[in-house]
């Protein structure tokens, strides 16, 4: 990876300004979509196939009117007043009239009807008017509900001073959170992080350019997505939000490494700007690439609820993630060339002898006692997390908007006259299709309903007109969030059995409040198996990264740490009222139901993020001290020593940018708290404390003094495990071979291509064939003799189809292992057996230009096939070929340039090679011992 991406940090650097002109014009083009795309977002919260939400999608089709949406006018009279008064009783009623004569009202209930009852408040001074739309939620738009809102302020103006009448209930329940000053600053905060870090204004500005533009973009395609299918109203801003933050990060990974390396060093020469930019891209976004491919997955993961609205969240903000990752990898370095030498910082200041950093400082305190330091972080991360077992969860309500809003105010009026189980009635559905008495049941039913603890009052019992299913209506006891709530929910449920057996009719609990406590419930029960797979994956990527048990189990670890934290931090804000104040809180209610599953998802890149930069600093450390040391090898106290060493220089290496990232992050997710809307809020103070206590308490603290104990038994890994699992270069150490190797073995010519078709020293696949060091010019022929499995391997081994496990190679101008992939595309594999014949594979794969041929069982040929490969041999213009031969008497037909004898080591030393078997060919044989 580390090599592509210097390629593309290098091209991008080279045409910045057709970049950004391309990067201009994908958000022009967005934009204009975005425009006319005509977006609705919804909070309709379904989950398919739950029994509450079939109960729902079956009364739309049997019972549509039971099913429609509907909106909430409520009318107050003044202190001392009455509804039941002859002249208000007919101002109310030609309120119902007004309200029926819109056209996006279907049917308006009358308050004093017979049915439903209960429309009027206990003290007769409140009168409730429902009244049913056309259309679903999506269709409404923000001028219906202004209509809406009109009509009840008209209706206030007629009746006597004094009155209210508000306007609320379920069309009023999306709430689409907006950007205010207060998120501003979130950014300027950001900005004088940058400067400080950067130590420039216009290297500063470059993050926060980048990232402004990636939220755009993702605003626009969300916008674009909203106009096509339901998307939550909070989307948006959680992609606002995350999209910012990320964005800045990773610009700013990529931004200081590259300052870093144009900084002029003590008697070095500086850093051309071009290859500081494709260096950085390469090392840096290597590890922002590792980051936001965790984030991404993690919020992917989402999915793992079955919850759509969830999903589609975490697709959206998966979206803006990797957005963000593009971004930073093109345009910034688009961006650092345009720029130029501009970006260039002074020579740094020499620092006095003794006097060291605060960071030098900070990891010496964490690791002088890190058993104590450990100790002392379990206990305190483990008893904020505590709290979390506690957390009360459900799904936004109209009781959880600012009070301003007209949805909040027709809650809080309808809680204080009617009761707070009106906000938030239950449906109960029968199918009463066989029955001879439709009327009987219902009747039984709404008797047993009337009976059943926690219910205030049965407002509707009643048939439809088919008289196929019944539909009675629910008001509990308890709010809609209350927990007691859904244990009415589960009483009536559990009746459904005696039900069946006494009045033969099926039964189904539904409504809007019943989904949303099922759908709470299962985002409650998705949160373990979200966790381990979350965990699971961090372990098993961090193996990959690092080569090592210890640190994966180290990381999962703290992250398990900070997010019980963040959970406990917001239950004791949010459930219980804590600190209310300090982050501009009403009062204390329910945690989002989505809030857990949301935090856990993006806190966990967010942690990979800053341990990848972290420990991976370390490693370099240690690895390079290793290298000084090969004593070390054979000696554990001097291992020991430089592990605990290279913990100390990394951390003062890498500790100013993980510091600088963190302190942006939480900035902005801190500026998202005080005037954020509803769920947004919940987040964002959840990733705030995540990410703060992440950054600075486990990976700046807790890391170190583990790292400090374990030694260099930190970068341990079992030898079968190391073999198992893939390797993740997000150090950029492929990159840094290859630069190292750029001249080996000869200097590349003026076009950038190395004029050798192949070269090899020492090259070996442990088990399989020994050392074998081999040069091939274009046209020239090697003949490999042996068995057929090690000249096999051999052969798929130089085309960098089979891992080798020493030495080097270079074939046709690329590096192996490094770019296997890059050799693939360059040779060609043949195999002299296959059925469609030498004389027609040979041609197809010549088309592709290889730069080297390789065909096995090459002495197997006759005919039109042997002749195809003599003739295309001795061309010109004939690329390098290796051919693999069983039979030792055939070698000399071909009379190589280079002979490879592979020969069998279990029999001590070769057989004597007869030498007519080698006549006619060159001086350079090779006889190679199997390691079988």
């Amino acid at each position: 990876m580390s090599s592509f991406l210097y390629r593309l940090g290098r091209a991008c650097h080279r045409h910045a300004r057709r970049v950004i002109a391309i990067w201009l014009a994908v958000m022009a083009l967005c934009g204009a979509l975005a425009g006319l795309s005509g977006a609705q977002y919804s909070d309709e919260f379904t989950i398919p196939g739950a029994p509450s939400q079939v109960a729902l999608d079956q009364l739309r089709l049997t019972f549509p009117e039971a099913a429609a949406l509907t909106a909430e006018a409520i009318v107050v009279m003044p202190p001392g007043g009455s509804v039941d008064q002859t002249e208000t009783r007919r101002e109310i009623q030609q309120v119902v009239d007004e309200m029926a004569k819109d056209p996006l009202v279907t049917s308006v209930a009358d308050p004093y009807a017979e049915i439903p009852t209960g429309m009027i408040s206990k003290d007769r001074r409140a009168a409730l008017i429902q009244l049913q739309l056309r259309g679903e939620m999506q269709d409404l738009t923000d001028a219906d509900r202004g209509r809406l809102v009109a009509l009840a302020e008209k209706a206030e103006s007629e009746l006597p001073q004094g009155s209210q009448v508000s306007m609320g209930g379920q069309a009023f329940s999306i709430e689409v959170p907006g950007m205010s000053i207060t998120e501003v600053l979130g950014v300027l905060i950001a900005l004088v992080v940058l400067f400080v870090t950067l130590g420039s204004l216009l290297a500063a500005g470059l993050p926060l350019v980048t990232a402004v533009i990636g939220v755009a973009l993702s605003l626009f395609l969300l916008t674009i997505s909203a106009g096509l299918a339901k998307v939550s109203s909070t989307t948006p801003m959680l992609a606002v939000m995350l999209g910012l933050a990320v964005g800045i990060d990773y610009a700013l990974f990529i931004l200081s490494r590259h300052r870093e390396q144009l900084r002029p060093q003590d008697g070095a020469a500086p850093m051309d700007v071009e290859e500081s930019t494709a260096r950085a891209v390469a090392t840096s976004g290597s590890a922002v690439v590792f980051a936001g491919l965790t984030v991404c997955i993690a919020l992917v993961g989402l999915a793992l609820a079955n919850i759509p609205f969830l999903t589609v969240m975490g697709v959206f903000a998966a979206i803006a993630v990797a957005l963000a990752v593009v971004i930073a990898l093109t345009l910034l370095p688009a961006l650092m060339g345009l720029m130029g030498e501009r970006l260039r910082p002074r020579p740094r200041k020499a620092r006095k002898a003794g006097n060291r950093s605060i960071y030098q400082r900070w990891v010496a305190a964490a690791t002088r006692l890190p058993a104590l330091t450990v100790a002392v972080i379990v206990l305190l991360l483990g008893a904020l997390s505590l709290p979390a077992a506690n957390l009360q969860m459900s799904l936004p309500n109209a009781g959880q908007q600012e009070e301003h809003k007209p949805a909040r105010t027709t809650y809080d009026l309808i809680g204080e006259h009617f009761g707070v189980g009106y906000n938030g009635p239950l449906i109960v559905t029968a199918d009463i299709l066989g029955s001879n008495d439709p009327m009987g049941v219902m009747k039984r039913l709404q008797a047993d309903i009337e009976d059943t603890p926690g219910v205030a009052s049965v407002l509707i019992a009643t048939p439809n007109r088919n008289a196929d299913t019944g539909f009675v209506q629910v008001v509990p006891t308890t709010a809609p969030e209350d927990p007691a709530t859904a244990d009415l929910v589960q009483r009536l449920v559990d009746q459904h059995d005696a039900w069946a057996d006494e009045l033969d009719t099926e039964t189904a609990v539904t409504g809007s409040t019943a989904i949303q406590i099922d759908v709470s419930q299962r985002l409650a029960r998705a949160l373990l198996p979200f966790g381990i797979f979350v965990v699971g994956l961090s372990t098993v990527l961090l193996m990959m990264v690092f080569r090592s048990v210890w640190v994966p189990l180290k990381a999962t670890l703290g992250y398990a740490l900070s997010v019980g934290a963040a959970f406990g931090a917001t239950q004791l804000v949010f459930n219980e009222g804590i600190g209310a104040a300090i982050i501009n809180l009403e009062r204390p209610a329910p945690i989002i139901s989505f809030m857990p599953i949301i935090i856990m998802g993006i806190l966990f890149g967010l942690a990979m993020d800053y341990e990848v930069f972290l420990v991976s600093r370390m490693r370099e450390d240690y690895v390079h001290s290793l290298r000084a040391h090969p004593e070390a090898a054979e000696d554990r106290a001097l291992r020991d020593r430089l592990a605990r060493q290279a913990v100390h220089t990394g951390f003062a290496n890498s500790a100013v940018v993980v510091t600088a990232a963190a302190v942006i992050m939480f900035s902005v997710f801190a500026f998202f708290v005080p005037e954020g809307m509803g769920p947004i809020k919940q987040i964002a103070f959840g990733l705030a404390v995540g990410v703060a206590v992440d950054a600075f308490i486990v990976r700046m603290t807790l890391v170190p003094a583990v790292l400090q104990l374990l030694g260099s038994r930190a970068w341990w890994l079992p030898g079968w495990l190391d073999r198992l699992l893939p390797v993740l270069d997000v150090e950029g150490e492929g990159l840094h071979r290859e630069l190292e190797l750029a001249d080996w073995p000869t200097p590349p010519g003026p076009d950038g291509t190395h004029p050798e078709a192949l070269h090899t020293e020492q090259l070996a696949v442990d088990g399989i064939f020994g050392p074998v060091s081999l040069h091939l010019e274009p046209g020239q022929v090697a003949v490999v003799q042996g068995d057929d499995y090690p000249r096999r391997a051999l052969l798929l081994a130089l085309a960098g189809r089979l891992e080798v496990n020493s030495g080097r190679a270079r074939v046709a101008g690329w590096l192996l292992p490094e770019r296997a992939a890059d050799v693939r595309q360059a040779t060609a594999v043949l195999d002299a057996t296959n059925r469609s014949g030498l004389s027609h594979d040979l041609p197809a794969a010549l088309a592709r230009h290889p730069r080297l041929v390789l065909v096995d069982d090459a002495d197997r040929l006759a005919g039109p096939d042997l002749e195809a490969l003599r003739r295309t041999i001795a061309a010109g213009d004939a690329p390098a070929f290796v051919l693999g031969v069983h039979d030792r008497e055939a070698i000399a037909s071909w009379q190589p340039d280079r002979t490879i004898l592979l020969r069998d080591g279990r029999t001590g030393s070769p057989d004597p090679v007869p030498r007519h078997a080698l006549a006619g060919t060159s001086t350079d044989v090779t006889t190679i011992h199997e390691s079988l």
